[in-house]
């Protein structure tokens, strides 16, 4: 039985054919109702207005005023939800993310190939999206990463000698809806002596190569997208590719990573679990544990894990959080040490690794 209040949703997108099956699949999700659709922001303004939607799904590229335009406008007037609906190839996953960083919840991936069935294949998809963003936190003033901790110098090669020492510990960190913008926060805003980071976000295959390089340019440490057998060092990020699972191992003092195949896990791949029960076998109390934003509930019982090993573990406040679930499933399971909010999370971790108070 679905609420007796359905989450309305305005269609924003210059092709009919897309309107129409977007129009049909969220139809019949049951709980959700298209009040309204536009081919351009210039037509979607007035309907905002008139309509006032609870998700906007938003095209990328449109005639008179392109998607990421329209985006940057409505958070600095009127912050509602919005899920992008964008080709992740070439230019398409650098303004994927772009939209993410402006403030949207969320991505459609629009099929580059027959794009009627293909869109019909992730009527699922798009329905839980368009679902999970109606419960989203936006925020306005979400471009300008938190770099608190960073000094103005250029940065430094990857070649000098921290980056060839081992990690005495290991930072392992979680997310899902609203992730990109957390971790882009919280990443930045780390010091280049900081212990080996790995982190699991999901996403599909060819946006967490994207997510990587750019957070690498954004960043004092080193970012990259893992391979299996790539060492965890001090001053270097991991982050596990799309639709493979990754882990953890230990070869002596030397920690790295190994990424493969293998089964969903709570529905995902990579899946959060996957990594932060293997810290918590190989790492122990060396190790802490951050739960970010995210819908659903991946990753609680490996923060669990992580604890009863004798890691550190935080886990996003709800103000804070995007989409409240990941990060509230873990506190209700006891899971984490500490509850904080976003620009918390770099001092908080910074201050742990130095032998601080948490």
């Amino acid at each position: 039985m679905y609420a007796e209040r359905k989450t309305k949703v305005l269609i924003i997108d210059d092709s009919a054919v897309i309107r129409h099956l977007l129009t049909e699949i969220l139809t019949e999700a049951g709980d959700i109702e298209v009040v309204g659709t536009a081919q351009d922001p210039i037509f979607a303004m007035e309907k905002i207005i008139n309509l006032k939607p609870d998700v906007i799904t938003l095209d990328v590229e449109m005639p008179r005023m392109d998607g990421l335009t329209f985006l940057k406008e409505l958070m600095t007037v009127n912050p509602i939800p919005v899920v992008m609906v964008s080709a992740l190839t070439g230019k398409g996953c650098e303004t994927t993310l772009k939209s993410l960083e402006l403030g949207a919840v969320d991505y459609i991936s629009k099929p580059s190939i027959d794009v009627s069935s293909g869109i019909a294949g992730l009527s699922d998809e798009i329905s839980r999206k368009v679902r999970s963003a109606s419960k989203a936190r936006v925020r306005m003033n979400m471009t300008t990463p938190c770099r608190s901790f960073i000094n103005d110098g250029p940065r430094q090669s990857s070649l000098d000698t921290r980056k060839m020492s081992t990690t005495d510990s290991i930072i392992a960190i979680g997310a899902s809806t609203g992730g990109t913008q957390a971790i882009t926060e919280v990443i930045t805003a780390m010091p280049e002596s900081t212990p080996g980071i790995v982190i699991v976000q999901h996403m599909p295959p060819v946006l967490t190569r994207s997510f990587a390089d750019r957070l690498n340019t954004l960043s004092r440490v080193d970012v990259k997208e893992a391979a299996s057998g790539d060492r965890i060092l001090r001053g270097t990020v991991l982050i596990a590719p799309g639709n493979r699972h990754m882990a953890i191992r230990r070869n002596g003092a030397m920690y790295y990573v190994e990424v493969m195949d293998g089964p969903m896990v709570n529905y995902v791949r990579p899946s959060v679990d996957v990594l932060f029960r293997s810290v918590a076998k190989y790492a122990g109390k060396n190790a802490i544990g951050v739960i970010l934003t995210g819908m659903g509930e991946d990753g609680a019982r490996g923060l669990l894990e992580m604890k009863s090993a004798g890691a550190f573990t935080v886990a996003q406040d709800e103000a804070s959080s995007i989409v409240f679930g990941m990060p509230k499933r873990a506190i209700e399971m006891g899971a984490a040490n500490k509850v904080a909010s976003l620009n918390e999370m770099a001092g908080i971790i910074s201050c742990h690794n130095m032998g601080g108070v948490g």
